[in-house]
């Protein structure tokens, strides 16, 4: 496994910080915004799409792929890089998110969770091994461990009762060591911040390759997410990647990396894609409104996306009225050229020393 993180710069102002991460699949430049492709693909993209963007690396979902179609197949192929199409990195989730999401087709136990399949009804118990075994036979650069995710609100009793069952099973993930990929240990712990300090303080003393905040953006006011982010990553060790999962929007992003996180992912760029919210450097644009019918304008003239090189308002208006599918997908082309110019304006603040003058400008944008 040639698998290692660097970090390279650090902001003077905040703690945001430039990173290069190395897997046997290539290496990404952090902060790095992750595109999500539950089921092994982005909605509404090729993998050429993807490439063609300048995306590095991508987010799957290793309960789901269990489902459907099944790691037989996917092993058939060589493993998830082959099966999809994608020669880049790979980070999968354990599907810990899913307990949650799931609610009562799940039961939570010390020794592992029994799924009640979303798909045909049928019954499923996985141990924390087995979740991770699944994720080497994807063939994943970057394995999450299985953990629980508590909704918002939950009593701290509920919390740290899930907080403990995740140590569990994270230090079990960790024994299990497949030896072909880095593994994450994911902090939990709610909206307690001694319950988020005793998570991370456990996992950084299991040793694990990389470390995840999970367990936010369910509920909670912004503030609070903002607030236990900030106190938890300053347990992350400076030498391994922080990776802040569910974090989508821009602000979001912005006050992510300015707390120290160097990996991020969510569905909001491609979802809004797909509803007609598109993300530009002026703000927002909601593609079904009538003042766009007869914009002749590209969507942000600033970007270099086949979107906008190609294609007005007022058609993408059009392709959206009408149902098209198109409009998806040249709506889900435009946020990710996005979100990824984002993160290398990012890249760039941080390293001429500039970082708090462009979230501020972009907090002017997007938050007023």
């Amino acid at each position: 496994m040639a698998y290692s993180f660097t970090p390279l710069a650090h902001d003077i102002k905040t703690k945001a910080r430039l990173g290069v991460l190395k897997t046997d699949h290539g290496t990404v430049d952090t902060p790095v915004f992750m595109p999500v492709g539950t089921l092994g693909t982005v909605k509404a993209v090729t993998p050429n799409d993807l490439d063609q963007i300048g995306i590095e690396i991508l987010l799957g979902n290793a309960y789901h792929l269990y489902l459907r179609p099944g790691i037989q197949v996917i092993e058939a192929h060589g493993g998830l890089h082959r099966f999809i199409g994608w020669p880049h990195p790979i980070l999968t989730d354990s599907g810990g998110y899913q307990i949650m999401s799931l609610g009562r087709l799940v039961e939570v136990k010390t020794e592992g969770v029994t799924f009640q399949s979303h798909l045909d009804g049928s019954t499923i118990f996985l141990k924390p091994e087995d979740v991770m075994s699944i994720q080497k036979s994807l063939g994943s650069d970057i394995a999450m461990c299985l953990d629980e995710c508590t909704g918002y609100p939950a009593t701290y009793e509920e919390t740290k009762r899930s907080m403990d069952i995740s140590m569990i099973w994270a230090e079990r993930c960790k024994r299990f060591d497949s030896g072909i990929q880095a593994v994450f240990g994911i902090v939990q712990g709610g909206t307690y911040k001694d319950l988020r300090e005793k998570s991370a303080k456990g996992l950084v003393a299991m040793d694990f390759d990389g470390y995840a905040l999970g367990g936010l953006s369910v509920g909670e006011e912004k503030f609070v997410t903002y607030s236990i982010m900030r106190h938890s990553l300053d347990f992350f060790p400076e030498d391994r990647p922080r990776y802040v999962m569910g974090m989508g929007s821009p602000a979001d992003i912005f006050e992510a990396v300015a707390c120290g996180s160097d990996m991020m992912d969510c569905v909001m760029p491609t979802r809004c894609a797909r509803n007609g919210l598109l993300f530009t450097r002026q703000g927002k644009i909601v593609i079904k409104q009538a003042c766009y019918a007869k914009d002749i304008l590209p969507l942000d003239a600033e970007c270099s996306c086949y979107t906008c090189r190609k294609f007005s308002r007022a058609y993408l208006r059009h392709l959206f009225m009408s149902g098209e599918i198109l409009a998806c997908i040249l709506n889900t082309v435009h946020n990710l050229m996005f979100y990824k110019d984002l993160m290398t304006s990012i890249r760039k603040a941080i390293k001429e020393q500039r970082f708090n003058e462009l979230k501020e400008r972009f907090e002017k944008i997007y938050l007023n």
